[in-house]
């Protein structure tokens, strides 16, 4: 469905969602994928399985949904995962990718805090809380601006899932 601006429709589902059901939902059936800010798409998925996808109108021709291939490190692992949540619809294979990139790249490599959120999120999406709290303590250790926590939020479909572990203050 194209339409003019795709973050409000998209901030609608999930408000309905969350009233509905208590949480965003970003696995079964219904769910709806994750919007970034400058996203330009994003989809729902009804209870029967359809799928309805919001396109903005004016959206860049040069969008790569394959990954990109100008990231490297951690960067690429949370874009891979990204591919895999959102199009591949692969939340195990997100979930491995995020857990495997991070050991990897984890100590070196900036944008920690949002494979960590991305973990809290893919566990449970996966009903494994059980790893929450590692990720959990990780990220509440992880010192962050203002802006970075606002970042870290807008990172899960959620942000109700980092209660508790996103750091108050700087």
């Amino acid at each position: 469905m194209m339409v003019d601006a795709v973050a409000p429709y998209h901030a609608a589902f999930s408000a309905a969602m969350r009233q509905a059901h208590g949480k965003v939902l970003a696995k079964g059936r219904p769910r709806i994928t994750r919007y970034r800010p400058g996203a330009s798409r994003f989809s729902i998925v009804d209870p029967s399985g359809n799928t309805i996808i919001f396109i903005q109108r004016d959206e860049p021709e040069d969008l790569e949904y394959g990954g990109s291939k100008a990231l490297t490190g951690l960067a690429r692992v949370l874009d891979n995962a990204r591919v895999l949540r959102e199009f591949k619809t692969d939340d195990r294979a997100a979930f491995r990718a995020l857990n495997s990139g991070l050991r990897r790249h984890g100590d070196t490599a900036t944008e920690v805090e949002r494979a960590l959120a991305s973990l809290i999120e893919l566990s449970a999406a996966l009903d494994e809380p059980l790893r929450i709290p590692e990720w959990g303590d990780r990220l509440r250790a992880t010192a962050l601006t203002g802006e970075e926590r606002e970042r870290v939020r807008l990172a899960v479909a959620d942000p109700a899932l980092l209660d508790g572990w996103l750091p108050d203050h700087p």
